[in-house]
Parts: C-alpha cells; sequence; structure tokens
C-alpha cells in the first residue's frame, strides 16, 4: 500500500461504522471521509454488493437481507471480535411502509425498520443514524415516526427531538435532496447535533445569511468531456481521455486533484485519466428537438425529464424500480448543454460522488445505485456530527486502498448473486416485462411527439 505524507494513524484508533442497507455505499463513503472504519456492511441486493466491494475493498460485505442478521454474526464477518461499535447507520426502504392499523410498526410492511432497532441493539452500538424519505415527517406519517422513537426509548436509546430533514444542497452538493435524519445514542451517551449548512442551495433565494452559494450544474460538469464525442462509449462505460475542461473548486475535488479532497478517508489507487460510468445513451432526432426547445429548470412536456439550468442545482435524482417493481429506468435529468440526459458519471458528480467511485457497468444498474444513495457530502456532515458527540478527533489514515476486481462492476443479477452465493432476489422475468412496457410507454410519448410536431 503506498504512504501518505499524512500524520501517523492507527487504523483501530478510528471509530467503527456498520452499514445497513448499504447499497453502493453513500453513507459508507461520508462516513469514512469523517474518519470512520467501515467495519462492515449490509446489502440484500448482490449487484450493489458486489460494487461497494469494488470501492471499499477493506469492508467485508454480508449479502442478506437484515431480517433475522444476528449481532454476532455481524462482528464474526466484520472481524472485530468484541470491539465498541461507535455507529450504525443506514435507511429501511420506504416503497412498502403501511400506516393500516392501531401498531404502525407492527405491521409485517415495516418489519426491517424494527429490524433496524434491534440490530443497533444487539451491537450495542453507541449511536445510530436512520434516515429516510421526507415524506415520513407530514401527515399520517408522523405516528410512524413516534412509534419508531418509542421503540428506540424500550431499547435503550434516546432520539434527538425533534427531528429533522436535511438538504443536501445545504452541505455543498448540486442537488436538492431533503432527506429525514434521525440521530440517537444510548442513554448516557451523547447525543448528536444536527450539522449546521454550510452553503446556500445554488439558483435559488439564500435562506442562510453569511453563507457562501453551494456548487452549480456547471461547477460539477463543466469541465467534463461530452460522452458523445467517443464512439468507444457506445459499447463501454470508460474511456481514456485528456479532454477536461478547467475544473472548479468542486469538480477540484471530485477529481482528487488534492490530498484535501480524500478529507479523513482512505486515498484510493485510481487512473484519473479513465472517464468512467459514462456509456452513451442513444436518442432519437425528435427527442433531442424536444430537449433542445426545453427551457433550463423546466420539465420537458413529453418525456417529463427535467433540464439541468446552469446557473443552479439538479432536482432530486431518483432510483427507478428494481426488478419486483417493472425495473424502470430512473428519469435520468436533460444536460444543461447537450441535447441528451445526463450519464451515470455526471448524475455521480451531482450527488457529490468523486471521480475514483465506480458503479455497475449499465445505466439501467448505475442510475438506480446513484438514485438510491444519500449524497457522500449529506453523509459526511451528519458523520462528523456522529464523531463530534463521541468525543473523537478524525484522523487521516497513512495507507492508500487498492480498488476492487473491476469484473465486479460487469455483474447482472444472476451474476452477481452466484459470485455472493446467494439466491437471485427478483426474476429476470420480470425485469424484462418491465424493460417491454417502460419501451411501449417510450413509443407512445414519441407517437405523441410527432403529433404535436405535425401540428
Amino acid at each position: 500500500m503506498n504512504q501518505l505524507e499524512r500524520p501517523e494513524a492507527k487504523q483501530d484508533m478510528r471509530p467503527l461504522g456498520i452499514d445497513l442497507f448499504a447499497g453502493a455505499g453513500g453513507l459508507s463513503l461520508g462516513f469514512e471521509q469523517a474518519g470512520f472504519d467501515i467495519a462492515a456492511a449490509v446489502e440484500i441486493d448482490p449487484v450493489h454488493c458486489a460494487v461497494h466491494s469494488y470501492n471499499f475493498p477493506g469492508t467485508p460485505i454480508i449479502p442478506h437481507s437484515v431480517e433475522g442478521l444476528s449481532a454476532d454474526f455481524i462482528r464474526e464477518t466484520a472481524g472485530i471480535g468484541d470491539r465498541q461499535i461507535d455507529c450504525v447507520f443506514g435507511g429501511a426502504p420506504c416503497q412498502g411502509f403501511s400506516l393500516i392499523g392501531h401498531r404502525v410498526l407492527d405491521d409485517p410492511r415495516n418489519k426491517l425498520v424494527l429490524e433496524f432497532v434491534r440490530i443497533v441493539s444487539e451491537l450495542k452500538a453507541r449511536t445510530f443514524v436512520f434516515e429516510n424519505v421526507k415524506g415520513l415527517t407530514v401527515g399520517k406519517h408522523k405516528t410512524f415516526l413516534k412509534e419508531l422513537v418509542a421503540a428506540f426509548d424500550a431499547a435503550g436509546y434516546e432520539v434527538r427531538i425533534p427531528w429533522k430533514v436535511l438538504n443536501a444542497g445545504h452541505y455543498g452538493t448540486p442537488q436538492f435532496r431533503q432527506r429525514l435524519i434521525l440521530f440517537g445514542c444510548q442513554k448516557g451517551e451523547t447525543l448528536p447535533d444536527y450539522p449546521m449548512p454550510l452553503t446556500n442551495v445554488a439558483g435559488r433565494k439564500p435562506i442562510f445569511e453569511d453563507l457562501p452559494e453551494g456548487p452549480t450544474c456547471f461547477s460539477a460538469l463543466g469541465d467534463l468531456p461530452d460522452a458523445d464525442c467517443f464512439q468507444m462509449l457506445r459499447k463501454s462505460d470508460t474511456v481514456k481521455t485528456t479532454g477536461y475542461a478547467e475544473p472548479s473548486t468542486y469538480a477540484s475535488e471530485m477529481r482528487c486533484i488534492t490530498n484535501d479532497a480524500w478529507h479523513f478517508g482512505y486515498v484510493r489507487e485510481w487512473d484519473p485519466s479513465s472517464l468512467t460510468s459514462s456509456a452513451r445513451t442513444e436518442h432519437t432526432e425528435i427527442s433531442k428537438q424536444r430537449f433542445s426547445e426545453t427551457a433550463p429548470g423546466t420539465v420537458e412536456p413529453i418525456s417529463r425529464f427535467f433540464k439541468l439550468p446552469m446557473g443552479g442545482v439538479s432536482n432530486t435524482l431518483r432510483a427507478g424500480t428494481d426488478g419486483a417493481r417493472g425495473a424502470f429506468t430512473s428519469p435520468r435529468p436533460i444536460h444543461y448543454r447537450y441535447d441528451r440526459c445526463v450519464t451515470v458519471r455526471e448524475m455521480a458528480r451531482l450527488h457529490g460522488f468523486p471521480d475514483w467511485f465506480r458503479f455497475n457497468v449499465t445505466k439501467w444498474h448505475g442510475a438506480r445505485q446513484i438514485g438510491n444513495a444519500v449524497p457522500p457530502p449529506l453523509a459526511r456532515a451528519v458523520a462528523a456530527q456522529v464523531m463530534k458527540s463521541l468525543g473523537v478527533e478524525p484522523n487521516r489514515p497513512q495507507c492508500a486502498l487498492t480498488l476492487g476486481d473491476k469484473t465486479l462492476l460487469s455483474l447482472d443479477l444472476s451474476g452477481a448473486a452466484t459470485y455472493f452465493g446467494v439466491k437471485t432476489p427478483h426474476s429476470r422475468r420480470n425485469r424484462k416485462s418491465g424493460i417491454k412496457k417502460r419501451k411501449q410507454i417510450d413509443i407512445e410519448r414519441e407517437r405523441l411527439a410527432k403529433q404535436v410536431a405535425n401540428g
């Protein structure tokens, strides 16, 4: 491993975190950048597991549901013995939340949330961070949160009240994305407090005095070469290039041009001359015409795609659906300069993932992995508050990490399941059916567009 010119830091002095519902690793990266070592990550989707393993080669991945997963098994897999777990973090999938009945958390569809509480308790974690959608804080969903707080209280944990919804745009991310963050700690420990905003959301009326404007879509994407200029990207997601423009401060961090861009995380050995996660999307001429006629900051009426404003931020990047729910592609926004949807790498820039971080080579999986993730800059701000409550000063690791085997990035669902020795969680038939339905929808949209164009 390469040695960095940093103060000596022993790995066993870094606090330990466990990532539940890890996905590709947005929370993992943010917590690592704040000074945590990610002892283990739990994720049921084997394609996500493969990507997490590639980007976090020192973190054991547990390719299972959290349901019934024991603390002893997590500790054994992580190889940490009886070491103190400082924080458990994650967000249970929100699609299945049910509000039927008098006791919301007793509904089987909400069991993953109680599993989160159970694992936090069994691991005797000093703190936890539970993240989820803003919708849990409004209307009838408040009942859900109240019962969740009560469940943590019964397990011996205090939750910071009132809870808050944080916007990634206030923490240096060029995206308007709101997420519920719940902080908790063992009773007797110090509760983490919410991080103060660092930036105003670019392109919108400032709401915090004396804070700078955050990065814009232009500062995030302006230095990247146009993927449509590379024929190689018709059949691959990677191409060698030196065609980068002068980077902004934000883009310089994404490209890891300075050591400070790594924050308190491990430096990765990577090839900065490769433009990755940039497979091209082939659009029809009529689609390109519609995209060109769409005003920045508005929605194209046929595709319903948002067009990025050059001096503003992206809309919330969505994950699309998995194979069990039709495998619909996430709606990638339209580039502010080019008449096309953004690439997966451009989505990653808008989300705060650095350029060394890789995703599955397919646009469908890659976009889904980003849309499901917590933006790392937001995760880092949250994790820094946990570090502060723990009374730990973060340190920079002295060694670099070699990224995982690139074949992990090209595994499809069945291949990834075979690799990790687990059952395929969703049938391919469902996915193919969903793709077919999506194509039918696109064909119908094109037909309507032609009608509009012809008067």
